[in-house]
């Protein structure tokens, strides 16, 4: 140590600066990654010369044995739709609806008209005895309520609705996260491929992965369309659903490449001309589309699939991915834009002119679906109805515990003559024996 050039040299000094040194180019290191673009030449700078041309994807991180083969699953019933389910397992379908449980003891209020009155009068004798409940055409009968029959529904209902919730779930793990549930025979999927979704190219393999494997294997014929500028179709035209194509549809889906804008009109186009070109002829086909924005030519295509779908049996059901930023990796924005609000507003406009199913989900899960919908709504009427029962069985008791007073009888009254009649009578003493007077005895 020196005073005068304040000089100093310490062994302990020496570490702490050279372990700040390596955390100081650890930090550096660690922007560097984060603000690296894929293609730049920063990139091109880290990597060997073997992996510099490689594609943007293969620096994304990727699902457990991503780029193997396809594990083939048989679906173990077909697939329906919410609204075709309900049709055998809706509350309706099972008798369960409210009205028709309490249709054999309800009755319409009678009204005659009577000469001698000249007038219509109305019956009260079912008013009395029964209770008065809203029908659902909005007329007021009176029904009989019967205690035990209620309370044995309310149980019903409650198993009802397990099965509705589990129904959900099912709805919403695997492939039918993504996709909803694939009902049809015949089915295209349109996949986009736009330069946007250069970052969720990965996502987009690993969803196409999840439907062949689970959903595919029981259709009878499939395509896959990929657009971006250009439509990119795996196959000529439809093609049966062998476990062969399916491996070979994932090979090719492997391949794909994110570039251009959303040129959804030419890809629909090109389904309904060439795979459904015979569409009058065969029944259940679909088409399903895989986007992540709003496509190039929004405004003309509700009118095409209206008069495309009209009269024969075919549907476009929506699956919308929703990312957080609607911008590639290199700051480019599509050629239109939408907030994901108005995106939904738009898809759903689409799906309606085409008799379709909207579907609308993200990393975070599903933000709307119409197939949950329905079940949604059918559980909530089953709790309606179960609420309704509890309301009649609650109104029938407090008429049953106000039946001994007179509602025409004041209360303070007709208390005194409930302890009037409580109380007993009392007996009139016997008469006590008299000796006969003098005037008797004459």
């Amino acid at each position: 140590y020196s005073s005068k050039g304040e000089n100093f040299d310490s062994s302990d000094v020496d570490l702490l600066l050279q372990e700040y040194q390596k955390a100081e180019d650890l930090i550096n290191s660690i922007k560097q990654i984060f603000q690296r673009q894929f293609g730049g030449s920063l990139i091109s700078r880290i990597v060997s010369t073997k992996y510099a041309s490689t594609t943007p994807s293969n620096f994304l991180p990727k699902p457990p044995k991503h780029e193997g083969p396809l594990v083939i699953q048989i679906p173990s019933f077909p697939a329906k739709t919410s609204r075709d389910w309900l049709k055998t397992n809706g509350l309706k379908a099972k008798k369960l609806n409210l009205y028709q449980v309490l249709a054999p003891n309800a009755f319409s209020p009678v009204e005659e008209f009577v000469p001698i009155l000249q007038k219509t009068v109305s019956s009260t004798l079912h008013e009395k005895a029964m209770m008065q409940f809203e029908w659902h055409d909005g007329t007021v009968k009176n029904v009989h309520v019967d205690p035990p029959v209620l309370y044995s529904y309310q149980k019903l209902l409650g198993k009802m609705v397990r099965i509705y919730e589990r129904r959900i779930d099912w709805l919403s793990v695997a492939s039918r996260r993504i996709w909803g549930s694939v009902c049809e025979r015949r089915v295209v999927i349109l996949v986009d491929i736009s330069v946007t979704n250069s970052r969720y190219i990965i996502h987009i393999q690993h969803s196409l992965r999840l439907l062949l494997e689970e959903q595919m294997s029981n259709k009878d014929y499939f395509n896959i369309i990929a657009f971006g500028n250009d439509i990119v179709p795996w196959q000529p035209e439809l093609v049966p659903s062998q476990p062969e194509n399916l491996q070979n549809a994932w090979r090719w889906a492997l391949s794909l490449q994110c570039k251009g804008s959303r040129n959804f009109m030419t890809a629909l186009r090109r389904a309904v001309e060439v795979d459904f070109k015979d569409k009058d002829k065969h029944k259940s086909q679909g088409m399903y589309l895989l986007t992540t924005g709003i496509p190039d030519q929004e405004t003309v295509i509700s009118a095409y699939v209206a008069e495309t779908c009209r009269g024969c049996d075919l549907q476009l059901h929506v699956c919308l991915f929703s990312v957080m930023k609607d911008v590639d990796s290199n700051g480019i924005i599509p050629a239109r834009y939408a907030n994901p609000t108005e995106t939904a507003i738009a898809f759903k406009e689409i799906v309606q002119a085409a008799s379709g199913r909207f579907h609308w989900f993200g990393e975070a899960g599903i933000f709307e679906s119409d197939d949950i919908n329905i079940i949604v709504s059918e559980m909530e009427k089953a709790i309606n109805y179960s609420q309704k029962c509890a309301l009649l069985v609650k109104s029938l008791k407090q008429r049953s515990g106000n039946q001994s007073v007179n509602p025409f009888i004041p209360e303070r009254d007709s208390k005194m003559l409930v302890k009037k009649e409580k109380r007993r009578p009392q007996k009139l003493p016997s008469p006590k024996p008299t000796a006969l007077s003098l005037a008797r005895m004459v």
